[in-house]
């Protein structure tokens, strides 16, 4: 058998994450779903080894890669351990930003930051503070984001009515020029 079909293999399956039909395997990688089914049938008896912390999974004419289930107690403290680290300053930001303008898209949160932002929220995604809302109908489909019900929990509030009131832009720069001449006496 192909070294070379076997490790493409593993990597489509690796990277597409989900159970995935032989048939369209076989159309991507212009190979006969009999070489596949051999191939697949190799790369199953190597993950049935016990030092595999993986396994290949054949749901009906799909397979999928994943993780043998005598090591779900471990994925499970890495998952949950990863979700309660606290929120970053940056995190801290696009969350207000997506709250008080929602529904965004990424790119409305990238011009009001000025950075790049797709880290922050795929981790806020991934702890369910935000979550996909649906599609822009413009060009390229951009994907709006909005808080989630978790959200309201974390942030002990009923609902998005009760987030603090946004300074007015006039209070805003107010206070800071107030600011400015309070640090320029502290300088003198």
């Amino acid at each position: 058998m192909d070294k070379k079909l076997i490790a493409t293999l593993e990597a489509v399956l690796f990277a597409t994450g989900e159970p995935t039909e032989i048939s369209k395997i076989s159309q991507a990688l212009s190979v006969d779903e009999i070489i596949l089914e051999e191939a697949l049938s190799i790369l199953m008896a190597r993950y049935n080894r016990e030092d595999s912390g993986i396994c290949l999974l054949k749901l009906d004419d799909k397979y999928q890669l994943c993780s043998k289930t005598e090591f779900a107690d471990s994925i499970r403290k890495i998952i949950e351990a990863k979700k309660n680290t606290p929120l970053s300053q940056a995190a801290f930001e696009v969350l207000a930003i997506v709250a008080y303008n929602q529904p965004v898209t990424k790119a409305f949160i990238e011009q009001i930051r000025g950075v790049d932002c797709s880290a922050v929220i795929s981790n806020l995604c991934q702890k369910s503070l935000i979550e996909e809302k649906g599609r822009l109908d413009l060009p390229g489909r951009p994907l709006i984001y909005g808080t989630t019900p978790e959200f309201l929990r974390c942030f002990c509030i009923s609902s998005l009515d009760e987030l603090p009131p946004l300074p007015k832009s006039g209070e805003e720069n107010e206070e800071t020029v107030n600011n400015e001449e309070k640090d320029e006496q502290i300088l003198n």
